[in-house]
């Protein structure tokens, strides 16, 4: 028998063909696709959902799959100040880090040459337990980009891409502690911040990725410059004013990461960047820079629903879908969740009572 790791990636630079293939799809079956229409509101009565209103005055009536994706904060405001059950779901946040992509090959492949001309860029995983938290890499991108995520006024959110060629000169990871919702650090770094209305909030977590993308913002600058330490600098603790070239786009602004990010982070970080620097000789290097904030890896919500019916657990009618109602991790269980939610949807519809 042959074991072997499969590891499907269809490139960046590919998916808006896939996106209109989709669209496609979807209008040849019935369906439509409304353009710069955004959802403002669910019509419920009774507890059931009929449907939603929307910024451009039209109403859609029938059952609702809501899938907005992790950074639909509107949403998330609207559910709760409108007293929908949801509950708050812990995340992981961090920075994203990048190596020369030589250096990872030469690595991963345990030799000078490095990838040579047939092999593809190497990829890393490290995951491990720093004072009972999970501290690990997130969507490494091999021979890939890093590239601005914001999704709002004064936000500086660092993700990573690869296009299908990985032939980028670079390759990043994002590096993440886990948080957890009882996590009482965070209570205290939100009142420190000025944020103590915002500690027993359900969307508490919401709120902590809104401040530390504003901290970023700040440090960045006030524009889209990301804040950014070299590796090493940041594991001595040490603000160096000269930085590596990079893939970032809009720039990088030299930042003492390790001062302004919250300690239960970043001391958690560097005890992990210093383990995987053992465990993997070259990883931990002044070649390699850390830009700040990676804080979209998952929903800070749970949107709750029922096992069976796939149904919001108190409004028939809904079925919260995908990684923006804290139910998936990735592209793939997105997608696989939304399959699910659209048979339930099929059963809803069959025997609505």
């Amino acid at each position: 028998a042959i074991l072997a790791d499969a590891h499907p990636h269809i490139g960046t630079d590919k998916l808006p063909k896939v996106i209109e293939n989709m669209r496609n799809t979807i209008l040849t079956n019935g369906g439509e696709v409304h353009f710069e229409t955004r959802m403002d509101a669910l019509i419920i009565k009774n507890n059931r959902v009929e449907g939603i209103e929307t910024n451009t005055g039209q109403t859609f009536l029938g059952p609702v799959i809501l899938a907005t994706g992790h950074s639909a904060r509107d949403v998330y405001r609207w559910l709760a100040e409108n007293n929908v059950p949801i509950e708050t779901k812990g995340l992981a946040v961090g920075v994203r880090l990048e190596h020369p992509s030589e250096l990872i090959d030469q690595i991963q492949y345990h030799r000078r040459e490095g990838r040579g001309s047939y092999l593809p860029a190497a990829e890393y995983s490290f995951v491990t337990q720093i004072k009972e938290r999970g501290v690990y890499s997130f969507c490494m991108c091999p021979g890939g980009f890093v590239v601005p995520a914001a999704s709002g006024p004064e936000q500086v959110v660092v993700n990573g891409m690869s296009p299908s060629n990985r032939g980028s000169k670079w390759s990043n990871s994002g590096m993440v502690v886990e948080i957890r919702p009882e996590d009482t650090e965070v209570d205290q770094w939100l009142v420190a911040n000025g944020k103590a209305d915002k500690v027993e909030s359900v969307l508490k977590l919401m709120h902590f990725q809104e401040e530390l993308e504003r901290q970023s913002w700040l440090q960045g600058g006030m524009k889209q410059t990301a804040p950014a330490q070299r590796m090493v600098d940041f594991t001595n603790r040490k603000l160096g004013v000269d930085l590596p070239k990079s893939s970032y786009s809009p720039g990088l602004l030299a930042s003492p990461l390790h001062f302004w990010l919250p300690d239960f982070i970043s001391k958690r970080l560097a005890q992990g960047f210093l383990q995987f620097g053992k465990s993997c000789h070259g990883f931990l290097t002044n070649e390699a820079v850390m830009m700040g904030v990676e804080t979209r890896t998952s929903s800070p919500i749970r949107i709750v629903r029922d096992k069976e019916t796939m149904q919001h657990i108190t409004i028939a009618g809904l079925f919260p879908c995908g990684e923006g109602a804290g139910y998936a991790g990735g592209i793939v269980s997105a997608g696989m969740d939304g399959e699910r939610c659209a048979e339930a949807v099929a059963a809803f519809l069959n025997n609505p009572a």
